[in-house]
């Protein structure tokens, strides 16, 4: 009887949620494969944009290229499950999706050109576990980097991408040796790609509206196609299986490389926490009490822990909670995370075969310069959205200039650092690390009586 009872007022809460399935629930499986399906259309670009974007600023080949994005979609998928299966302590148990945030592209660059894919390898793993050491003190962490510094920290982040995005449009690396870099070609089809993401972002259509970049990405392809920029004859010749290879291309440790990513990690379990929370909300589950903190550390836990397998395992980036299948949710009615399970399936057989990723990384650089160009503003405006939402007393102004002023100089002049020793050069060489070291410390020492 109290089993009934239970159930019931289950059912009654999910129907309050406006959901149609509940965390729990298991729906038919016409009606599972429609909600993952959905919730993969929403993510797919942004899992196999950031290694797209990473190989385009290290010159990687296309085999290279080809075989990351494979395992940006496997490792997307194991870390997918990990979170709504929730294995021990792993796991929050929600239906949370995974994928390498645009907020790490900036420091794997960085790394990757300091020691190339092994020093990013190893900064992925060894950073992983702040992160999941974060995940075991979160109510302290909270203190520390505080919105504030996160909007700083994501702000810097988006201003030192954006370079990246402007090279992309002109051509990339490829074009400026060819003496092509920003011909009319290239910066027209860059523009096309942007017109028509913000185009139909304003749309009063929701579907349209979430299917912008897909939109853009597919039209700039197939014009670049039909001006002869892509060549499909090297698709014909990748069939069989992709792989995990561990270790593939080595491994290495750069300090500076690990302390950038450290700080991204930091901030993202604090996203993470927020991501949640949100979820949960969402999903109709408790977002205070011991369940709920033990739902976020799990999430945050394995945030960490499928960082470090993408690192060791799968020759990967960097893993967290993507905050745009929260609105999926909401416009589908379904929390369920068994579905979790089938989209976790989907992006694992994507990854398998190797030709999905082979006509991803024959994109055209002015293609993707034209969405990224879009969505490291977006970065850079998140942040300064989550710095608006603070009070901007006399201190928050004095950590705002010394970590803006600090961080944009190295990354503007790094000839600045020329004069001091090596160690110190590769510490505080990107704007990121500097910024966010910048940001944490004064915004702890500064005390100023309002």
């Amino acid at each position: 009887m109290a089993t009934t009872d239970n159930t019931t007022t289950k059912q009654t809460e999910v129907a309050k949620s406006g959901l149609i399935y509940g965390l729990n629930d298991r729906p038919p499986l016409r009606e599972t494969l429609f909600a993952a399906a959905q919730h993969l259309l929403a993510i797919f670009v942004a899992i196999v944009t950031p290694p797209l974007i990473i190989a385009s600023a290290l010159k990687l080949d296309t085999d290279t290229t080809s075989f990351l994005v494979s395992m940006s979609l496997m490792v997307s998928g194991v870390a997918t499950f990990i979170q709504c299966r929730r294995i021990g302590p792993v796991g929050c148990g929600l239906l949370c999706i995974q994928g390498t945030s645009f907020s790490f592209i900036g420091p794997i660059i960085a790394a990757g050109l300091a020691g190339g894919l092994p020093a990013v390898f190893g900064a992925t793993v060894a950073g992983s576990v702040v992160e999941m050491f974060v995940s075991r003190i979160l109510k302290y962490a909270r203190r520390v980097v505080t919105p504030l510094v996160s909007g700083i920290v994501v702000t810097l982040i988006g201003m030192s991408l954006i370079k990246v995005g402007i090279s992309a449009c002109g051509g990339g690396e490829a074009a400026k040796a060819a003496g092509t870099f920003g011909s009319v070609e290239n910066v027209g089809i860059a523009a096309l790609v942007l017109v028509l993401i913000v185009f139909f972002n304003r749309s009063s259509n929701r579907y349209l509206r979430m299917g912008s970049i897909v939109i853009g990405l597919v039209v700039g392809y197939a014009v670049s196609w039909s001006l002869g920029m892509v060549d499909f004859g090297s698709v014909q010749s990748y069939g069989g299986f992709n792989y995990p290879n561990p270790f593939k291309y080595g491994f290495s440790f750069d300090i500076s490389s690990i302390i950038g990513l450290g700080l991204v990690y930091l901030i993202t379990s604090i996203e993470a926490y927020g991501d949640i929370t949100a979820n949960s909300l969402i999903s109709g589950e408790p977002v205070e009490g011991e369940t709920f903190m033990r739902r976020a550390q799990g999430g945050i836990l394995a945030d960490g822990f499928n960082s470090m397998l993408a690192g060791l395992a799968f020759c990967s980036f960097p893993n967290s909670i993507f905050a745009q299948n929260n609105g999926m949710i909401q416009l589908t009615g379904v929390a369920s995370r068994y579905v979790g399970y089938f989209i976790a399936g989907m992006l694992v057989l994507l990854g398998v075969f190797p030709a999905v990723g082979i006509v991803f990384s024959l994109m055209p650089s002015p293609v993707l310069g034209g969405a990224t160009l879009l969505m490291f503003g977006t970065v850079a405006a998140a942040g300064i959205r989550i710095i608006a939402s603070q009070t901007i007393n006399r201190k928050a102004t004095l950590v705002m200039a010394i970590s803006f002023s600090l961080g944009l100089s190295v990354e503007l002049v790094p000839e600045i650092l020329s004069q001091l020793p090596s160690t110190v050069q590769s510490i505080f060489s990107s704007g990121i690390t500097t910024g966010g070291l910048a940001a944490i410390i004064s915004n702890l020492v500064i005390r100023i009586k309002e």
